[in-house]
C-alpha cells in the first residue's frame, strides 16, 4: 500500500450515492486507460471504499450492492476509478507536475544528443533550461512517455536535439574481465561478445546515446580505467570486426 500523502481521491456518484477510493495518481490513470498491470493492493492507500474519504465515512452496503453488485473493495475500487473522476488538490497537482517534469527531463537526457556537437549528450540543466525557454508545460495527468514527442517538438527551435542510439565496442583486460563484463553487459543491448585467448573480453553494446557518459563511468569504475572503447559508426562493421 501507499501512504495517504501519496494518494489522490477517485470519486464516483451514482444512484444518489457517492463512492471514494484512495489511489496512486499514476496507477489511477493507468487503470482508467485499461493499462494497469500491477497489483492493486500496492497502489491504494486503503483497502476500502468511502462515502467521504476525508472523514472516513463509509457508504451503506446496500448502496454498494445496488451500484457494483458486490461489497468487495478490491472489485469496487477499479470500477470507481474507471467510471469516476480523479480528484486532486492544487498542492497535489503541483507536486505531480514537478515529479513528471523531472521524469521528462531524465528521459530526454538519457536518450537525446546534440547533433551539432558530434552527438554529445545534453546535460540535464540544458534540457531543463530549454524546456523553460520554450514555455513547455508538463501535464501532471499524462504519462511522461506520451509527452516526450511534444517536448521534443518544443525543444527543437531552442536547441539542436534528436533521439539517437550509439553502439560501442569495449575491450576489458583479463584481470578485470570476470567481474567487469557482468556489469557492462547489463548496460544496453549486447550485440556481440567474444573472449580472447589472453583472457580479455570484448563486448559490443547498443544503448541510448544520452547515456554515453554514464556508460564510460561504469566501464572505468569496473576496470580501473584500463578498458578500451570505440564507437561503432556502422553496425555492418560488426560482421567483420
Amino acid at each position: 500500500m501507499i501512504s495517504l500523502d501519496e494518494a489522490v481521491t477517485a470519486r464516483l456518484e451514482s444512484h444518489g450515492a457517492r463512492f471514494e477510493v484512495l489511489v496512486d495518481p499514476d496507477a489511477a490513470l493507468a487503470i482508467k486507460r485499461n493499462e494497469f498491470e500491477g497489483n492493486l493492493e500496492d497502489v491504494i492507500a486503503a483497502e476500502d471504499v468511502f462515502e467521504d474519504a476525508s472523514r472516513g465515512d463509509r457508504p451503506a452496503e446496500d448502496d454498494l450492492e445496488k451500484v457494483f453488485e458486490t461489497t468487495d473493495p478490491l472489485e469496487i475500487i477499479p470500477a470507481v476509478i474507471k467510471q469516476g473522476e480523479i480528484q486532486i488538490t492544487a498542492d497535489q497537482r503541483r507536486e505531480m507536475q514537478e515529479q513528471k517534469r523531472k521524469q521528462l527531463i531524465d528521459t530526454i537526457t538519457r536518450n537525446a544528443v546534440n547533433p551539432q556537437m558530434d552527438n554529445a549528450p545534453h546535460p540535464p540543466e540544458r534540457i531543463e533550461n530549454a524546456l523553460e525557454e520554450a514555455g513547455f508545460t508538463v501535464d501532471p495527468m499524462e504519462p511522461v512517455q506520451q509527452q516526450v514527442d511534444d517536448a521534443l517538438d518544443a525543444l527543437r527551435p531552442v536547441i539542436p536535439i534528436r533521439f539517437e542510439e550509439v553502439t560501442v565496442a569495449v575491450q576489458v583486460p583479463a584481470e578485470h574481465a570476470g567481474s567487469a563484463q557482468a556489469q557492462i553487459r547489463q548496460f544496453g543491448d549486447l550485440e556481440r561478445e567474444e573472449w580472447q585467448n589472453d583472457g580479455s573480453w570484448i563486448g559490443v553494446l547498443t544503448f541510448p546515446a544520452g547515456l554515453q557518459n554514464e556508460f564510460y563511468d561504469v566501464v572505468n569504475e569496473h576496470t580501473s580505467g584500463e578498458a578500451e572503447t570505440e564507437i561503432i559508426k556502422d553496425k555492418d562493421d560488426l560482421k567483420t570486426r
